[in-house]
């Protein structure tokens, strides 16, 4: 598992090995400046890392549009050409498509204001980047749910903004980079609009879950068929506390979500996470014993056999990590 930058306002990054439970510190030679809130993707054989914002400086960030590769086999680092390069931003999302990183949405201004449209395109092979189209993109909005279908980048949901409130999102959007197109995802049988909430790709179809609305949050979730194009619910389980900020992995059977932060009383941190199975559509539940302590804004990925998850924020940062085994 590669970690690397976040809110510390640091270039370092490091690898853990599940295998022998070890941590080794990356090169930090031509990595790129420190930043939170970027997008990685793994393509194999490096991770690329782009955009995010730096450390707030009297109020006031610097959008980045710049990037890097980092080679775990030689420890190295490469910067990303800056020609033709994206619009700045930050909280956005990215997904690895087999030989592209395709990066979309996110924001580049205050709390309500910033939303660019437009993605791009970035080919490691030839370290060169091309626009999306724009015709018939989803608005703008960060916050969303964002899978690679094989075909297709598929995105729901989210938040935007206008004035001076936040404007929470039903909708969502297929690129297909093969045509260079955008479709829209039907709304029929869709979820309430909402944002902060994960999305994985089972295989066949999108599963969201949770999120938040700002006056409440959600325990609901939809798988999603872009084949048929349309929307079926998830069954819902009162034990699994509606929350937001979490994140979900796929096994290759079952979505795991765990994290988060809840309204409970009990816990505004919860450490119960839930399995959920497509197939006969029910929920099971994670342990708690000796999970650790819960989080929001953690990262989180599946190893083959287990879902290893690290860092976040609670009262504070952390500096900590779990594997759980289904």
């Amino acid at each position: 598992m590669l970690v690397w930058g976040g809110t510390s306002a640091t270039s370092e990054g490091y690898r853990y090995d599940p295998a022998s439970d070890t941590w080794t510190p990356m090169a930090t030679t031509n990595a790129p400046s420190p930043r939170t809130n970027h997008s990685a993707v793994w393509t194999g054989s490096e991770m690329i890392i782009w955009g995010g914002r730096d450390a707030s400086v009297g109020g006031f960030y610097n959008w980045l549009s710049d990037g890097a590769r980092y080679n775990p086999a030689t420890d190295t680092w490469q910067a990303i050409t800056l020609s033709n390069i994206p619009e700045a931003r930050a909280e956005h999302t990215a997904v690895w498509t087999g030989t592209e990183m395709l990066i979309w949405g996110g924001r580049n201004g205050g709390a309500f204001a910033g939303y660019p449209q437009a993605g791009g395109r970035y080919d490691p092979s030839t370290d060169t980047w091309r626009d999306m189209t724009l015709v018939n993109t989803p608005s703008g909005r960060t916050g969303h749910a964002a899978v690679w279908s094989g075909s297709e980048l598929i995105i729901w949901g989210g938040r935007t903004s206008i004035t001076s409130a936040f404007i929470y999102l039903a909708s969502g959007g297929r690129y297909n980079p093969a045509t260079d197109t955008w479709s829209p995802t039907s709304t029929v049988n869709a979820l309430s609009a909402r944002a902060l909430l994960p999305g994985v790709w089972t295989g066949s179809e999108m599963i969201v879950w949770g999120g938040s609305d700002a006056s409440q949050l959600f325990d609901s979730g939809a798988r999603y068929d872009p084949v048929a194009d349309s929307w079926l619910r998830t069954a819902q389980d009162d034990a699994l506390l509606a929350r937001w900020g979490h994140s979900a992995v796929w096994t290759g059977n079952d979505m795991i979500i765990w994290g988060g932060y809840t309204s409970s009383v009990s816990s505004f941190y919860p450490r119960l996470g839930g399995i959920y199975d497509p197939a006969s559509n029910t929920w099971g539940f994670t342990t708690t014993l000796n999970a650790p302590p819960g989080r929001t804004s953690h990262s989180a990925l599946w190893t083959g056999s287990a879902m290893l998850i690290w860092g976040g924020i609670n009262s504070t940062a952390l500096d900590s990590g779990g594997m759980y085994t289904p």
